[in-house]
């Protein structure tokens, strides 16, 4: 669900008073990208209506993506990479004027790379819902306002369904792979057996088959951490008068999401009890570093993502379910013919590894092995997105299959 950004692999003295200054002052009532907004790397498909699993419908999809490398004649060798939940479609690159954040994937995506830009065309959408591009609640309806709390209710497979029509926009039927970690590991495994004829491969890493209750009730106080914001206003945020944003809240969610990304003994051995001295964003001393730490990227986080998406995307997650409506999940998953890549990582207090084993059973036919591949990381959660050289070779070894 979190990417990592530069300040993630340097120790705890990160936290420095010329970091903490630059985000000092308010951050506006959305962080959304929005129209008129430089387009950066992003290119837009519009794939016109989207009807929805639980009724209702978009009047029309626009979809945000980045690519990287060559399509092919044949339109064999297309990669389609899914982002975790806070994640966008800028995988590879710098922070430029249009995208805020480094690339996410910068270690796993380019010319040599373990996703290798000079043999394969990789793709990645912003997803439905999202807030960088793609339509979401901070993007206009056709009266010409923001969607707000008005925007549609969405499950993970009205994102997929949004994701084929974008595939079929590109004029690619079937995927050389679809990859995906976290929320976007629940979009791959939806591919996989929703639409089994569109992709020869797909690469699970770090998620899960269900949404489960202790996944959803963790999601749910980071839902009811913006809604309690007074700034929040039903949703009704973005031409507030007095220009306050509901960040308070979504600060705090991004906070209560972080201790769930990493795991506590990487905390405890990158912190300790240590003291943060240095000015913090909200212009306070004397505080644990670990405080800090939060605080920090919980106010960094509004500058660059929207509440009302937030909630979307959390509620999108929790109806994950990749047997529903099919007989279960094991009869889901017998679905599925592409060869497979299912991946966990053993601190993962998120999405933990049982997770991966159930997938990885359903999938048995499929995968190399027998089990699901677990690499050891202290990064918990985050590891499939800060251990290049831990994940990049199984995906090179998927793709050579």
């Amino acid at each position: 669900m979190d990417w990592q950004t530069p300040e993630d692999s340097v120790p705890s003295s990160f936290i420095t008073e010329a970091n903490n200054r630059a985000l000092i002052g308010k951050p506006p009532a959305s962080g959304a990208w929005r129209e008129g907004d430089p387009a950066g790397h992003r290119r837009f498909a519009n794939l016109g209506p989207l009807r929805l699993e639980r009724g209702g419908h978009i009047p029309n999809v626009r979809m945000a993506f980045e690519t990287w490398g060559e399509l092919n004649d044949d339109a064999s060798n297309a990669i389609l990479v899914l982002h975790a939940l806070t994640g966008d479609s800028h995988v590879v690159g710098p922070p430029t004027l249009g995208h805020p954040t480094t690339g996410w994937w910068s270690g796993i995506v380019g010319p040599g790379r373990y996703l290798d830009t000079e043999r394969w065309f990789i793709v990645a959408p912003n997803m439905l819902g999202g807030c960088q591009g793609t339509t979401g609640p901070a993007s206009h309806t056709t009266e010409g306002i923001e969607w707000g709390p008005r925007f549609p209710y969405l499950t993970i497979r009205d994102q997929v369904a949004a994701q084929v029509a974008f595939s079929d926009s590109l004029g690619i039927g079937r995927w050389a792979a679809v990859v995906g970690g976290s929320m976007g590991g629940m979009h791959a495994i939806e591919w996989a057996v929703g639409h089994p004829e569109r992709l020869e491969r797909v690469a699970v890493l770090a998620a899960p088959a269900l949404s489960s209750a202790d996944q959803i009730a963790l999601n749910s106080v980071q839902i009811e951490a913006i809604r309690m914001d007074p700034a929040f206003r039903g949703g009704d945020y973005y031409d507030a008068a007095d220009g306050d944003g509901p960040y308070r809240g979504l600060a705090l969610a991004r906070r209560m999401a972080l201790l769930n990304y990493r795991s506590p003994d990487e905390l405890n051995a990158r912190f300790q009890r240590s003291w943060q001295s240095d000015i913090s964003p909200l212009g306070d001393q004397g505080r644990f570093a670990v405080e800090s730490y939060l605080d920090f990227h919980g106010n960094k986080f509004t500058r660059r993502f929207d509440a009302n998406s937030y909630i979307t995307l959390v509620e999108a997650m929790n109806s994950h379910d990749i047997g529903r409506d099919r007989g279960g999940v094991e009869a889901a998953l017998a679905r599925a013919t592409a060869k497979a890549l299912v991946l966990g990582i053993d601190t993962d207090r998120l999405f933990p590894v049982p997770d991966q084993q159930e997938i990885a059973r359903g999938l048995a036919g499929n995968i190399d092995g027998d089990d699901a591949i677990v690499i050891s990381s202290s990064f918990g959660h985050d590891g499939f997105l800060i251990e290049d050289d831990l994940v990049g070779p199984h995906l090179r070894r998927l793709l050579a299959s």
